[in-house]
């Protein structure tokens, strides 16, 4: 397995279940505004407690040539 190169990193996170449920359209908005960049790997990460349920999306990128 070779090493990704990687010149930036973006987090998406939220608690909020309104949030959640809005962050795949968040990410696209982004996405589309930073139309220079190539996602070269993502890390989706959950977690909870009694009360919170927290979604975290990590995205890597780099500059497009």
């Amino acid at each position: 397995m070779g090493v990704i190169s990687f010149t930036g990193v973006k987090v998406f996170s939220t608690t909020l279940a309104r949030d959640r449920e809005n962050m795949g359209e968040n990410i696209t908005k982004w996405l589309k505004e930073n139309s220079s960049v190539e996602v070269v790997d993502k890390i989706v990460t959950q977690s909870s407690d009694k009360e919170f349920h927290c979604l975290t999306i990590t995205l890597f990128y780099r500059h497009k040539a």
